[in-house]
């Protein structure tokens, strides 16, 4: 009798996301958008009287109502959907292909850069239970967004055939796609545009983080430490605010941006790879999405 193999014993749900592929990956962050963003109305529709409408950072509960809820809801579902795919060691176990020396630049511009942001926060201009709150706000952020794209995009476009250079590319897409949102907040054109190409580089650099740390925890806490900095010193990500008094080293600080972008185009060009998809994930029927891309 000729013997059943692996791909054959599972059921068609796990066939499906096992084979992976690029549709794959959008659909995931496309259904994980759509729940986060859903589960923001219903949150702030029920709770959203206990938020200051006019300042969403003033008090503790005020930020985690309107933005450490929704997103903790989202890495909430992202655990459940790991679970049903029996994915969650997978995604947080070793990485089947390490990084070069030179990678371990990009960490440690996000690691440099965060630290002197929060070396210049006005701490007194915060409320404390505020500060606390985006901490934890920024924990829940770095989790979510990166075992949505460093996690489920990365390894479904591994399992699709795809080279690394393509599997970092096409997750930071991913990744700068839902910022673009930002448009339906109201803000500007142009602030949304270069959050989209920022977003799309930190994506490269934390791809990056994830191939030369060799765990997904470590862009994790990249991640977690990025936005709660940016946040605490100017008061939003995207705006300053004119009530705090940011210290000596802010202008230093504010340059993160722009060294991490630089970093991410550099690692554009110089990033190579392919992993050995049998020695990764076992035999996988090739998916019709499945490119010979580098």
């Amino acid at each position: 009798m000729e013997p059943v193999r692996a791909e054959e014993r599972t059921s068609a749900w796990h066939r499906f996301w096992n084979r992976g592929g690029w549709w794959k990956a959008l659909l995931v962050v496309a259904v994980y958008y759509g729940l986060y963003q859903l589960a923001g109305v219903v949150i702030y529709a029920l709770f959203g009287h206990f938020a200051d409408a006019k300042n969403p950072y003033a008090d503790g509960l005020s930020v985690f109502i309107v933005l450490a809820a929704p997103i903790l809801v989202g890495g909430i579902l992202l655990v459940l959907f790991a679970l049903a795919l029996g994915w969650l060691k997978e995604l947080f176990g070793r990485q089947p292909i390490r990084g070069s020396w030179w990678m371990w630049i990009g960490v440690a511009v996000v690691v440099v850069f965060n630290l002197l942001r929060f070396a210049s926060v006005d701490w007194a201009g915060w409320d404390a239970g505020a500060a606390v709150t985006v901490l934890v706000a920024g924990l829940c952020i770095g989790f979510a967004e990166e075992v949505l794209t460093r996690g489920f995009a990365v390894n479904l476009l591994r399992r699709g055939g795809y080279g690394e250079r393509s599997v970092m590319l096409l997750s930071s897409l991913l990744f700068a796609a839902l910022h673009s949102g930002n448009i339906l907040t109201g803000q500007s054109v142009f602030a949304v545009a270069f959050t989209v190409v920022y977003t799309f580089l930190f994506g490269v650099t934390m791809y990056v983080a994830l191939r030369v740390t060799g765990n997904l925890i470590w862009p994790i806490l990249l991640h977690a430490s990025t936005d709660p900095s940016l946040i605490l010193l100017n008061g939003a990500v995207d705006a300053t605010s004119g009530t705090l008094h940011p210290g000596p080293l802010a202008p230093i600080a504010n340059l993160a941006n722009y060294a991490v972008m630089i970093f991410g185009i550099v690692a554009i060009i110089f990033v190579r790879g392919r992993i050995d998809r049998v020695a990764a994930f076992g035999e996988i029927t090739p998916s019709s999405s499945a490119r010979a891309a580098t």
